[in-house]
């Protein structure tokens, strides 16, 4: 038995046999792509191209503006087409770059020339930051924002997220299994930024075809390790994963670098890895198109701006007519209303369900049971939480430590009364953080 692992968490359906052992296929996209200037934590990346200008596959066609910002690059060759607010798959309405798609897929020249060996620190964080990488596991926070803490020599540990803990998502699991060197090389580029640092590949033991081959790919490498986590959800949120490996804990006022890490995800180091060694920006991930309603569950090589309803189609359609469509896996994804929207570089899968397991049932009066408590990573009281913040007692929520939620969703999934404890304990906490923005 592993003894990497966490307090709390749930051991629910996982889903991954659907997609799991189905390798990563490269699709192409439509004649129209789609770039929202904002597919990132801080403020949104600035337009510098215009309607009529002609771009090629990995040209910047907006740039960083700030340090907490990323720039945006075409994936393909065409026109653009226009410059106007589109609609984001969270519904939100963005300021996007639209470029009509030539089919040609002429490339741009290299962001940067320098041989990695070559390079020095400063030289290989431009590098990340000029490519416009951000965390690829849905958080989108500026990847070399990251790399840069304040005090770099206390930074001991370079985490690579290899647990993928939700359900349906297989899109690490192909990469893990389809390019080890890269992720083994983004990694050493990583620690090489932190003089004292070593590498930890933290995969659920539930991989373990992954675990030997990561194994054998790294038997010489002195800095880097590959460990095997307890399988077990959410073992991929950076405070549980920070506390599995380290034994160090962090809560909401703190950085993974206050507790000397770093912490990425699988998709993210493979991009580091391409943008220092190959010179490549940030222009395609891995997509999951999963779920009982879907025709051909697959993983997919997606250019960002490609539409979702092409990938569907992709994926060979829905053999029936969705229930609920989610963006993300079933435990932290967000329901989709509609699918006329872009990938961008946050997006990680595409899950549709024949059934709508949250609305089939009335939230019953809570039973006192305590599961909600037995099951929370955070060590919070839930129903509590969820009562509080149901009557916007802020104050209390506050003082019960509800900030300290990493909205996993571990309490909802195990209530009898099928209480929706989350999402009241997220709404709340929103409230309070845009009280403190103020």
């Amino acid at each position: 038995m592993s003894v990497f692992t966490f307090k709390g968490g749930i051991h629910p359906y996982d889903g991954k046999d659907l997609s799991k052992d189905k390798p990563i296929k490269e699709m192409l996209p439509g004649p129209e792509l789609v770039y929202p200037l904002s597919q990132h934590i801080g403020a949104p990346a600035e337009a510098i191209v215009k309607k009529g200008d002609k771009v090629l596959a990995g040209q910047k066609i907006a740039s960083a503006k700030g340090f907490v910002s990323a720039p945006v690059y075409s994936s393909v060759s065409g026109t653009v087409k226009t410059i106007e607010k589109r609609r984001t798959i969270t519904g939100d309405m963005a300021m996007s770059i639209v470029i009509e798609n030539d089919g040609n897929y002429e490339n741009a020249a290299p962001i940067h020339d320098k041989k990695y060996e070559d390079m020095s620190r400063e030289d290989i964080l431009a590098a990340i930051a000029d490519a416009g990488i951000v965390g690829m596991g849905g958080a989108g926070f500026p990847t070399h924002v990251k790399l840069s803490p304040k005090e770099p020599d206390k930074i001991d540990t370079v985490i690579v997220n290899c647990a993928e803990c939700e359900p349906y998502l297989t899109s690490d699991y192909r990469k893990m299994l389809e390019e080890p060197e890269k992720l083994i090389k983004g990694l050493e580029i990583e620690v090489s930024l932190f003089k004292n640092a070593r590498g930890i590949l933290a995969v659920e033991d539930n991989k373990p075809d992954c675990i030997k081959l990561l194994r054998e790919k790294t038997r010489d490498k002195d800095k880097i390790e590959v460990i095997a986590l307890k399988t077990k959800y959410p073992q991929g949120s950076e405070r549980q994963l920070i506390y599995a490996v380290t034994k160090r804990e962090i809560n909401s006022k703190m950085l993974p670098a206050d507790a000397g890490c770093i912490v990425n995800n699988v998709d993210t180091v493979i991009a580091v890895c391409n943008a220092v060694c190959e010179g490549e920006p940030l222009t395609h991930r891995i997509v999951t198109v999963t779920g009982d309603a879907v025709a051909e569950p697959a993983n997919f090589k997606v250019l960002t701006g490609t539409n979702y309803n092409d990938l569907i189609q992709a994926a060979g359609g829905f053999k029936t007519e969705p229930a609920k469509i989610i963006s993300g896996g079933p435990m932290m994804g967000f329901a989709v209303f509609d699918t006329d929207a872009p990938v961008t570089k946050a997006s990680s899968a595409l899950l549709a369900m024949t059934k709508d397991e949250v609305a089939m049932y009335e939230p019953g009066p809570c039973i006192n049971c305590g599961r909600c408590v037995d099951v929370c990573p955070s060590r919070l009281v839930p129903s509590v939480l969820a009562d509080h913040a149901q009557h916007f007692n802020e104050e209390e929520f506050k003082a019960l430590y509800g900030m300290e939620c990493v909205e996993c969703g571990s309490c909802s999934y195990v209530c009898p009364a099928k209480r929706q404890l989350v999402q009241s304990i997220k709404t709340m906490r929103k409230i309070c953080l845009a009280k403190r923005k103020k």
